[in-house]
Parts: C-alpha cells; structure tokens; sequence
C-alpha cells in the first residue's frame, strides 16, 4: 500500500527526517509515536502528500502503486482528494456547514453532485451513530460527536489510506476510547488502512505494528 524509500525533510540546514525507510500493507492499522520533535508529523505530512520530501538519491513514495514524487501538483491534489483521507487532533469542521454538508465536501470537490453524494454521506453518519445529527452545525455538537463526522468526512470518497494525526488528542477518555475502537471496526469491517501518529499509548499498543521514532529516524518497527 505505501512504500517510502528514504526520505529525509530538511527545513533550511535543520534536518528533520534521516532517511526513513517505511512498508505498510493494505488493511493495516499502523501507529508512530515518539517524543515531540522526533518527526512523527513531518513524515505523516509527507506520506500523506501534504509536504514534499527533500529528495536525496534514491528517494522514493509509492501509495498504491502510484509514485508520488513523479506526479505534478494538479495530479497530486485530485490524487490526495481521491485515495487519502485524513483526521487531525482538531476536527477542522466548517462551522457555517451541517454535519452531513462537512461529510460529502470533499465528494463534491471530487467533482460529484449533492444527488450522488448525499445518500452515502447519510449511510456513513448512520453508520457512526450520527443518524440524529445530520443536520446539526459543529457547535451543536460534541467533541466526539465532531470527530466522527470528521472521520465520515474522511471516508466519503472511499480512501485507499487514513493518516491520522493525533485524532484523540482533544477528547475526553471516553470519547477517545470510542474513536480507538471505531479504527479497528473500519479496519476489520472495510479493511481499511490507517497510519495514525498519536502520543496516546493505548491506541499506539492497539495498532498491528508501532513505530517508535527518535531524531527523524525509526528505531523500531
């Protein structure tokens, strides 16, 4: 499903990632901890298409068998809207949009219409036990409640992959741990994959395989 070959991110002279080798498989859960300033987000931005890697020699990004690096910034954007999906800690809901709008935005970005789009942002937030929330703004909603439209967002076009960053950061214990299992249910029910950077142990102890990151390289996989 991805495989990066090292990648390294230099910020003027400071750098970043050291040359980061990484595998994931179709239908894996995988997580990256670390302490802050590790690089855990940076290659999350990467991996994700929202950052470029600063190229070395053999520098390499395949997603699904797509090389990444090779594709212009108009191939890249309607690639990113297409197979990746992505939650934050921050919800990053429009707040003049219902939920259900906030969910199929992105379908129509796609280039869908409301018509073809609707019905499967209704079955989505039906899924995620948001069927009595559809036509509720952000602000009449909970944080949890947020996070899984944020997630149902994620999800309209039928991602190849889910980067999440630091998705229960802002939720109470509950929430976060009904967001935590709602991963795994997505995996096992749509085999769906997830890469998630998270400071929570709980969630990164859940995932198939957790990578620890030190001083922008992976130390253990």
């Amino acid at each position: 499903m991805i495989r990066a070959v090292n990648i390294h991110k230099f910020y003027d002279k400071l750098e970043v990632l050291k040359g980061v080798d990484l595998h994931i498989k179709k239908g894996e859960v995988v997580s990256i901890v670390g302490a802050s300033g590790a690089g855990k987000t940076t290659l999350l931005q990467i991996l994700g298409t929202l950052d470029h890697p600063t190229t070395q020699e053999n520098t390499s990004l395949h997603i699904n068998g797509s090389d990444i690096l090779q594709l212009d910034d108009k191939e890249l954007s309607k690639f990113r809207n297409l197979n990746l999906g992505f939650i934050f800690q921050f919800h990053q809901l429009l707040p003049e949009f219902t939920a259900l709008e906030n969910v199929y935005l992105p379908a129509l970005i796609a280039g869908k219409t409301i018509s073809e789009v609707e019905q499967d942002a209704i079955d989505l937030l039906n899924y995620l036990d948001l069927s009595h929330r559809i036509k509720h703004y952000p602000s009449e909603l909970s944080g949890g409640e947020q996070q899984r439209v944020a997630v149902a967002r994620a999800l309209i076009n039928k991602p190849q992959v889910i980067f999440a960053d630091e998705p229960s950061g802002n939720l109470d214990t509950h929430s976060a741990e009904n967001l935590h299992k709602l991963f795994f249910q997505l995996r096992d029910e749509l085999g769906q994959t997830f890469v998630i950077v998270t400071h929570n142990e709980e969630l990164a102890d859940m995932a198939d395989r957790k990578l620890t990151m030190v001083d922008g390289i992976i130390v253990s996989k």
